[in-house]
């Protein structure tokens, strides 16, 4: 007689195939763990150091070569955060519209505070898990401190507004529109040189 009991039955093994960006997807290196300064003495401080070569802060954010630091120091409201965070980020240039590499750097401090009691006009609250992610709020910052009207170098020559050439990389014989008499003491107040 050949009985099948629970045991006797092939065990099935299920294999999850994970995709190889998955594997390769790195930890958020701005995320950190503070837990060790929730329970240090007031005064205590701690400073991280960052050196990333590529960081997507947002969809609409990729720093290159992040580098910067945050120094963390316990207070009895919270915990104060001071970053400093530069590196470059693509850009199209406001006057003759070529994408370049447009250094970028801020610097802020903000606390972290342990309840709504302390909490300051940025409304920032020390997460449960005690990880403080900087990105978010670095990427305010950053983009704050950039340039609305980015250029690619101070004497950018731009496009001409007729044919649309690029002033910088040709000529065209279309002259640029002479200055009104009545402007041209301003001129000389902009650029005293000409």
């Amino acid at each position: 007689m050949n009985r099948k009991g629970f045991f006797d039955k092939r065990p099935i093994i299920y294999v999850e195939i994970i995709p190889l960006e998955a594997m390769t997807k790195r930890v958020n290196p701005l995320r950190i763990n503070v837990g060790f300064l929730v329970k240090a003495e007031v005064g205590y401080s701690r400073t991280i150091e960052f050196d990333i070569p590529v960081m997507v802060l947002a969809p609409d954010l990729t720093i290159r070569d992040l580098r910067g630091a945050a120094s963390f120091g316990r207070t009895p409201q919270g915990l104060v955060t001071e970053v400093s965070l530069s590196g470059r980020t693509q850009a199209e240039c406001a006057r003759c519209l070529d994408e370049f590499e447009l250094p970028v750097a801020t610097e802020f401090t903000e606390l972290y505070a342990f309840d709504e009691r302390s909490v300051t006009e940025s409304q920032l609250l020390l997460p449960a898990n005690h990880h403080i992610d900087l990105a978010p709020i670095g990427r305010e910052y950053l983009l704050l401190d950039t340039p609305i009207t980015p250029l690619c170098r101070v004497d950018c020559k731009g496009l001409c507004p007729v044919c649309g050439i690029n002033r910088n990389r040709e000529r065209c014989e279309h002259e640029q529109s002479p200055i009104n008499p009545q402007f041209s003491i301003l001129k000389d107040l902009i650029d005293p040189q000409e």
